[in-house]
């Protein structure tokens, strides 16, 4: 079972490469060299394990009927996406087009999110958590699932 936990501070640099933090590359490592380095809708960049994008790709694949919402995630997951590898020094190198529409150079925060890991520009991630703050409601929420 792959687990991505906890936030690391990064950089990427000039040449768009993301030195993945030792926190995560373990676990990457431990699922081999390819990635799967993409984003949904532009704003931040999510590093999948082979492993992990293929089991989505498996439920897509079975889905008795595509909707909508299936179309447009394959659309702009496909649109954003590149298999990549791990490299010896721990890097992944970030597509341009992906690294411009999200802000991705310089500092950023890798931030794990069990079975990926999601790359923020940092002040991107400060301003959404302050303009989405988590809340009673979630906390109900997630009451309501048993996870509290």
């Amino acid at each position: 079972m792959v687990v991505m936990r906890g936030n690391s501070p990064a950089k990427v640099d000039a040449q768009g490469r993301l030195k993945v933090p030792t926190a995560h590359r373990k676990v990457l490592e431990d699922c081999g060299p390819e990635v799967y380095v993409t984003s949904l809708v532009g704003d931040n960049v999510l590093i999948y394990p082979m492993t992990e994008w293929e089991k989505i790709e498996r439920k897509m694949l079975e889905a008795p009927k595509k909707p909508p919402e299936i179309r447009r995630f394959i659309r702009n997951s496909s649109y954003f996406g590149q298999v990549t590898t791990l490299d010896k020094q721990g890097r992944i190198l970030i597509h341009p087009l992906l690294r411009e529409a999200a802000s991705i150079n310089g500092d950023v925060d890798v931030i794990g999110q069990l079975n990926c890991l999601v790359v923020w520009n940092h002040e991107k991630i400060l301003r959404d958590m302050d303009a989405d703050p988590y809340t009673e409601r979630d906390e109900a929420a997630l009451a309501e699932l048993g996870i509290f």
